[in-house]
């Protein structure tokens, strides 16, 4: 019941969702303390409103943000309390005194400080705000000086406000006591302290403290992009839940020939990018972008269709290639929009069979098979359960764009899957790991997302307790307390590293500062590789390997779970086409309930999977498949034929793939550039559109192209 109401509440704890019943039941309370009156009383219920409203924000709770949407934001919820003081001190009959009025004025005055205070909080960000941001880029041409100490700025107006709470002490006390000069000494404390804040802002503003202007920023960036000359870019725009689509590429990035580059759009993908040495620089305005002096890059790759890819594709002297995020059958890997770019790289002969199928406007001649690098670390299946229960992983994709049934499993079919597993006769561990955008558009699809949650949760929980896994348990209790521990030092040790992109951020340090700080470490980068290896293997030391699990977020990564797994239950997406790398079984829910002879001419990824219907009463045939022994997994030989069609051939190695192309389409662009001199000039072969030309400029518009 209270887990059901922390997930409909969106809140991270049941200590959140309390502290949300406290404030929602301390202020009507506070008011009938007022008018009984009540001191007493008042005291506590204003005592219990200021611990929960303190605790939401420590928490960074999401019912802050909720509250500001109904008109009860910080500001309004200490007014108020406010208020019912003066209310408190009127019906105690203290309306002619000298402690009502003095406390009347110097609340005003409180108030009438907030605005200068908000206002340089306000301009000290601002004047700290980059017009790009970096990572293993020098800009120590710019000097950029350090930030503000994170305790002035972090939650500044929270802090701000809850100096009042002397003020509230000092008149409650007062009033208890008969002693006014209490009050007074409350009020000034409250007062002086505000002023306090303001004062030690106002350095902040000097020259000295600011990042350099705008044009220094980005020519101290064009004369470090003139030093490094990079020759490849990977272009990314997208969500803060999209990240992934860029992380996936970071790896083969750093593997190329050539001098890469990243480029990023939005600020709020930064923090969320993976550890890497390649230089990465985010551009949020696209005027700043199509100004940038990228004259030596030759070969642009894109990771997702969106809008903004515009910015990009206007330049001539490159050649730009769609590499997406993901090989699959999906509607978006036959998006017409793939026809703007030079080239479309698949993994392997599927993709260019499937454009040539759907007759979107991408010419064959223009679609290189280039594998997927990414899947490295996939391993081949031994052929046998790795534990002695199989392991199956349930990976749905999200709901997408649109209503069609064929989208995810979610909603028809997730709940009848994960059931059936969880009750195998023979017994089964199960892995949920939904898409990160699951019910990010749908309801229904996070309802059901919820459910599933919830029966796997409880599920894992009867198995702790169940008398068929004591004696292992028991046998394994050593190595597991030993594995958590690990889990704790390796995460302390990434923690101090900052691998997930926000220890800096925890330091203090402003994006300005992080730019300037953030420059290649092989040393660290190693280390972090290290610690990330150590951590996924610690981590599935760490519980039972009979114990079902949800995984959600980053870690383990996707493919750490292919390799735990001896099965995988999911959708038509690039999940089915990684998962054939490992040769493991597999089956696909049919959602849309084509049949199984269409569903399969449909899309060439399910042709050596077991299909399931909405029941996923086939399931069995999967168990029998990972656990049946000699001759119980007739789809075998499919699958290997299959791997080889969709994710092409094992030699040469992929990344060396990827490599060539890139090096002949760089080889392309250099043609190119070379030819239109000789005919135009050198001005003409590196013009770019003007940034006047009508492309969707940075200004909080994205059209996005799904895929």
């Amino acid at each position: 019941m209270i887990s059901t109401a922390i997930r409909l509440a969106r809140v991270g704890s049941g200590s959140e969702l309390a502290a949300a019943a406290v404030i929602g039941l301390g202020y009507p309370c506070v008011m009938l303390a007022a008018l009984i009156p009540n001191l007493w009383f008042f005291a506590a219920a204003v005592a219990a409103t200021y611990l929960a409203d303190r605790h939401l924000h420590r928490r960074g709770s999401y019912l802050i943000n909720r509250l500001g949407k109904v008109r009860a934001g910080l500001s309004i919820r200490f007014l108020v309390r406010q208020l019912l003081l003066i209310l408190l001190l009127a019906r105690i009959h203290l309306a002619e005194q000298s402690i009502f009025y003095v406390t009347i004025a110097a609340l005003l005055l409180f108030y009438a400080l907030q605005a200068p205070h908000g206002a340089l909080v306000t301009l000290i960000r601002l004047r700290r705000r980059m017009p790009v941001v970096t990572r293993n880029v020098d800009l120590g041409m710019l000097s950029i000086p350090p930030a503000p100490p994170k305790r002035l700025l972090n939650r500044s107006a929270e802090k701000m406000l809850h100096l009042d709470v002397f003020a509230v002490a000092g008149v409650l006390i007062a009033v208890q006591s008969g002693e006014y000069a209490v009050g007074y000494a409350g009020l000034a404390l409250t007062l002086a302290l505000a002023v306090a804040y303001v004062v030690v802002l106002l350095p902040y503003l000097r020259r000295g403290r600011r990042v350099p202007p705008v044009d220094t920023v980005l020519e101290g960036v064009d004369s470090w992009l003139r030093d490094y000359r990079p020759t490849t870019v990977l272009y990314f725009s997208g969500s803060r839940e999209s990240a992934y689509q860029v992380n996936m590429w970071l790896d083969t990035m750093k593997q190329l020939d050539g001098r890469p580059l990243i480029v990023l759009r939005e600020r709020h993908i930064v923090p969320q990018l993976g550890p890497t040495s390649v230089p990465v620089i985010c551009v949020p305005s696209a005027t700043h972008l199509m100004n940038m002096d990228l004259s030596t890059v030759r070969v642009a790759l894109y990771a997702a269709n969106v809008g903004k890819n515009i910015h990009m594709l206007r330049v001539p002297t490159m050649k730009h290639v769609f590499i997406g995020h993901g090989d699959s059958d999906k509607v978006a890997s036959i998006n017409p929009f793939s026809k703007v770019y030079d080239e479309v790289w698949s993994a392997g002969r599927a993709g260019r069979d499937r454009y040539a199928l759907a007759d979107v406007g991408v010419r064959d001649e223009d679609i290189v098979e280039v594998g997927r690098p990414q899947l490295a670390p996939i391993q081949p299946w031994s052929g046998t359960p790795k534990h002695p229960v199989p392991t199956v992983l349930y990976a749905p994709t999200w709901e997408g764009w649109d209503d069609n049934p064929g989208n995810t499993s979610i909603l028809l079919a997730g709940e009848n899957i994960v059931r059936r597993l969880l009750e195998a006769e023979q017994p089964v561990r199960v892995l949920y790991k939904p898409h990160p955008f699951t019910g990010t558009r749908s309801p229904a699809a996070k309802a059901v997302h919820a459910r599933i949650t919830a029966m796997v949760e409880e599920a894992a929980a009867a198995r702790a307790t169940d008398a068929r896994w004591a004696a292992d348990a028991a046998a394994l209790q050593a190595e597991r307390s030993a594995a958590q521990a690990e889990l704790a030092r390796i995460e302390a040790r990434l923690a101090e590293l900052g691998a997930k992109g926000k220890g800096a951020a925890k330091n203090g340090k402003d994006e300005a500062e992080i730019s300037r700080d953030a420059l290649p470490d092989p040393v660290r980068e190693a280390e972090l590789a290290q610690l990330r290896d150590e951590w996924n293997d610690a981590y599935w030391r760490s519980f039972g390997w009979w114990e079902h699990r949800v995984i959600s977020g980053a870690e383990p990564r996707l493919y750490d779970c292919f390799n735990e797994s001896d099965g995988m239950v999911s959708d038509i997406s690039s999940v089915v086409s990684d998962f054939i790398a490992s040769g493991k079984p597999y089956a696909v829910t049919d959602s849309a309930e084509l049949g199984v002879e269409e569903f399969k001419q449909q899309n060439t990824a399910v042709r050596a999977a077991v299909i399931l219907d909405n029941s996923a009463a086939q399931l069995g045939e999967l168990l029998a498949a990972i656990t049946g022994g000699e001759g119980a997994d007739p789809l075998a030989e499919a699958r290997r034929e299959l791997k080889a069609y969709l994710l092409g051939p094992d030699e040469p190695a992929s990344i060396v793939q990827f490599n060539d192309a890139v090096r002949t389409l760089a080889a392309k662009s250099e043609a190119r550039n070379l030819g239109v001199a000789q005919r135009t000039g050198p001005e003409v072969a590196v013009a770019a559109a003007d940034p006047s030309d009508s492309a969707p400029e940075a200004s909080g518009i994205d059209s996005t192209v799904p895929g």
